[in-house]
This record gives C-alpha cells, structure tokens and sequence, in this order.
C-alpha cells in the first residue's frame, strides 16, 4: 500500500555534503567531525570512571578509539548517526562529544547523546554545545530530539534544563547499566516550540 506522507528531512540531505563544522553562539566552541588524530582524547575520555558508568560501552585501546572515529563517517554517510567532536576554538583543544543517534529523516526524528572530559565539565561546555548542535537539527528540518539519561545522572539533567529540553516523563526500567535497570528521564525539543521562543 502506497504512503502518503513524505519525508521530513529528503533522503541524502545529510550525505551529499561533508559533515558541517558548527559554532556556538558566543564563537568560543567548534563542534566538528571526530579525526583520526583525536583518538588519544576519546580513548582518555572512556578511562574516565564517570563517564563509563553511564555508557554500556568501553574503549580498551588506541585501536578501539581509531575504530570508533571511522564509524562516526560511517554513520554521516549512511544517515544514521551523526557525531562532533566539542573542542575549544582558540587552540582546537577536544572538550567532548555531542551526537544525533538513531536518526528518522523520513519523520524528522533523533536522539541527542553527549559526554564531557572530566577538564571540560562545569564550566557550561556541554549546554552551549547543545545549543549549538540544537540550532543545526532545527535549521536541517528535524521535528523532534529526544534527550534520554538515567534519573540517576543529575548532571546530565542540569545539562538538559539549560539547553531548554523540559521533561516530558520517565520511562521506567527501559535501560540497563552494569548495576541493573535505570529509569531514564525522557527530556524533549520540538521544531514549533523551538520556533516560537527563538
């Protein structure tokens, strides 16, 4: 049977040109596609206990963080997964990592994930480059994003009530971490509202 409705964001949109870098408001950060030669930094950034805890994956090796920066072209190719390497503008230094995952362009639908660099966190890094990498998802058509973390990680809330993503509900017992299920904070931007407070 036919479907009538049509794609939100075309399909090869994203694919037909480079993955963009991208500037916060203030010109004090770049968002841009992770390179071979960060692989020192997201390797560093996964010995970090906090940070591991709340992510189901590892990184034991320079190899592995290697691995990890081919699939983030992978991903802007193939429309999946779309990652930036935060880094500070003045000296390009990596501060952490923001990402649309699971990508829908035919509803205009993804999920926003970011961590920090323990030097990195504090200091308003990762709410302006949500609000950065926010303002490129609308600007591209997307309708919704969807920011999940565990009720647990009060950070990441922090992170999510300064970017202007309200909380929309709790999905109970939906994501299991290394010490059993978390429920997960279910925080939301919507293309409307985005316009009628920009």
């Amino acid at each position: 049977m036919p479907i009538e409705l049509k794609h939100t964001i075309a399909p090869g949109t994203l694919a037909r040109s480079p993955q963009p870098s991208l500037r916060s408001a203030d010109g004090q950060l770049t968002l841009r596609a992770p390179e071979s030669t960060d692989a020192p930094a997201v390797f560093e950034a996964f010995q970090d206990p906090a940070l591991s805890y709340w992510h189901a994956r590892t990184m034991d090796s320079l190899d592995e963080a290697r691995a990890w920066v081919a699939t983030t072209h992978e991903g802007w190719r193939e429309e999946g997964t779309a990652q930036w390497l935060v880094t500070r503008t003045a000296d390009g230094a990596p501060l952490g990592r923001m990402a649309l995952k699971d990508m829908n362009l035919w509803e205009g639908l993804a999920e926003v994930a970011y961590w920090m660099l323990p030097a990195a966190r504090g200091q308003g890094v990762a709410p302006r480059a949500l609000d950065t990498l926010t303002d490129w998802a609308f600007a591209t058509g997307f309708h919704r994003l969807d920011l999940l973390h565990s009720t647990r990680n009060e950070p990441s809330c922090r992170v999510a009530a300064k970017a202007g993503y309200p909380l929309e509900g709790t999905r109970r017992s939906s994501a299991l971490h290394t010490d059993g299920w978390h429920d997960m904070h279910v925080h939301v931007r919507i293309q409307e509202s985005y316009e009628k407070h920009s």
